[in-house]
């Protein structure tokens, strides 16, 4: 989708939900969990902060639906596959049914590890760390946001817990080998995922985009690629989508998923088939066949998305709950309805509110989709996923999706020469096939010019029509290509410099943030 396009959305959005009508709802949400938390924790002792900690994770759950989502469904809407208000209702949907369904009873009260809780002894210090690593959270990503920067909300979590803990019980606090691995994930994540992207298109390109006959490359291909990736989307949701409620290993969940993906490929097959053969050999056309595939994956990604990251927007929230109720720390706490509603209902408002920037910066403004280069980017997220957890590699989601728009951007630009020579074979076709229609139309003309024709004659009229209708089709089909692959944009520096940036100061920036709320906390509350 262009940036023009997307631009005129925004506008139209913005004259009817202006941005303090957005504002209104978003505070509108944060009032009903505060009257909702205060009403049904009255009578509880020490009740303050649990009733501060359920604004705060409405707060960070906001924050996410806003920022996180953007990478599920960012790349079909920047593929043209879905449209930007059925992305937000897609992916609302879904992200509140994974949250709902799979987001488990028991979450860890300290994301990765990062920190060791038993080396904070009183509840009540604890009780403020989360609460300080919530809020810092939850106001870097709102500040990522703004910017339009897609970052972790993984490692802004993970930022807030550990400035929290080294403020409430100094730097011994923190698991450094953990943070060294997510350090470490800052290359890991997009780096997988834009290398996985760009295999795929490359692949694509090769065995159906850069053949003469695309429409038959496309019947032998687009159902192995869509059973493919219903492999890798049955394993990816198997694994992490429903873990918490059927554990299953991955040989168990790849060969389950692999029985699904045959299952579906007799099935889509004929499907394709009949589909291509109404369509034109042209890229535009066999781009059309990857727009279902799309809408299923964004709605997958966003199920799975809800089902493991809402533990951002809630761990620290149903650690706080534990803390006051029980009057202790635990490592691992069960999480009560109405915490878990306050991360899914918060990821849905956040999304439909504050959700579209971050959808048209991933969609369009790093790079220009279509719907090939967004199907390799979907690809790339559920495989990335599978090996990282395989190999237990912490890996971003966000990273590795923004990591595939940067893959399939720079293969394009590898592939440059490769597009030149693609323009030139174009180019010359059409140069020869414009030389035979003219000669075609000039013969035609000569013959029409005799007053006295044979019966000969009038069989070569009859067949120079054929001749010149069938080669002025592929003229015109020539000149669409043409011009379509002349319309080459690359990846944006100016946006790839901005995201980076802003992937390498999230941990650091959090951190900051939370000690110094913690910090604020302690001051007022001593």
């Amino acid at each position: 989708m262009d940036f023009n396009t997307i631009k005129s959305m925004d506008e139209a959005r913005d004259k009817s939900l202006p941005g303090f009508a957005k504002l209104s709802m978003a505070l509108l949400f944060l009032v009903i969990v505060f009257l909702w938390s205060y009403a049904s924790h009255e009578s509880l002792p020490n009740n303050s902060f649990l009733i501060i900690g359920a604004v705060f994770g409405a707060y960070m759950a906001i924050n996410i639906g806003a920022n996180d989502v953007a990478n599920n469904v960012g790349p079909a809407v920047g593929a043209k596959a879905m449209t930007l208000m059925w992305a937000i209702v897609i992916a609302a949907v879904f992200e509140a049914a994974g949250a709902f369904i799979a987001g488990g009873d028991v979450v860890k009260t300290i994301k990765k590890g990062i920190i060791d809780p038993a080396l904070i002894s009183d509840p009540q210090i604890f009780i403020w760390a989360m609460a300080a690593a919530l809020l810092a959270a939850a106001l870097w990503l709102n500040f990522a946001t703004s910017i339009g920067a897609p970052v972790s909300t993984t490692h802004s979590i993970v930022g807030g817990v550990m400035g929290a803990g080294i403020a409430a019980a100094g730097f011994a606090i923190v698991s450094w080998g953990t943070m060294g691995k997510i350090a470490a994930s800052w290359v890991i994540s997009p780096v997988l995922g834009g290398i996985i992207a760009a295999s795929f298109l490359y692949f694509i390109k090769k065995n159906i985009m850069f053949k003469e006959d695309k429409i038959e490359s496309a019947k032998k291909f687009v159902p192995l690629l869509i059973s493919f990736m219903t492999w890798a989307f049955s394993t990816y949701i198997i694994l992490k989508g429903i873990k918490h409620l059927v554990k299953v290993n991955f040989l168990t969940a790849a060969i389950a998923g692999l029985i699904i993906s045959i299952v579906l490929y007799f099935f889509i097959k004929p499907m394709i088939a009949k589909k291509a053969d109404k369509l034109t050999s042209s890229r535009k056309d066999v781009n059309t066949l990857f727009n279902i595939p799309l809408i299923f994956a964004a709605a997958l990604l966003s199920f799975a998305h809800g089902a493991n990251d809402v533990a951002n927007a809630i761990g620290p929230l149903a650690a706080i709950n534990d803390a006051v109720m029980n009057a202790s720390i635990s490592s691992k706490v069960g999480i009560p309805f109405w915490v878990m509603a306050v991360g899914a209902v918060g990821i849905a408002i956040g999304l439909a509110l504050y959700g579209p920037r971050l959808i048209k910066t991933v969609g369009s403004e790093i790079t220009e989709l279509d719907q090939v280069r967004a199907f390799s980017i979907a690809m790339a997220a559920a495989i990335t996923v599978i090996i990282a957890s395989q190999l237990g590699l912490p890996v971003s989601s966000t990273h590795i999706a923004v990591g595939g728009v940067f893959g399939v951007g720079f293969l394009r630009e590898w592939l440059d020469s490769s597009e030149e020579k693609f323009l030139k074979d174009i180019r010359d076709k059409f140069k020869k096939d414009k030389k035979e229609l003219d000669k075609y139309q000039n013969e035609l003309s000569d013959i029409t010019a005799t007053e006295s024709k044979s019966k000969s004659d009038y069989k070569r009229i009859v067949e120079l029509y054929n001749l010149i209708d069938a080669k002025d089709e592929k003229v015109k089909l020539e000149k669409r290509e043409l011009k379509s692959a002349k319309r080459i944009k690359y990846v944006k520096r100016d946006a790839v410099k901005k995201i980076v940036a802003a992937w390498i100061i999230t941990v650091p920036a959090a951190a900051f943030l939370s000690a110094a709320i913690f910090f604020m906390i302690r001051g007022i509350m001593l």
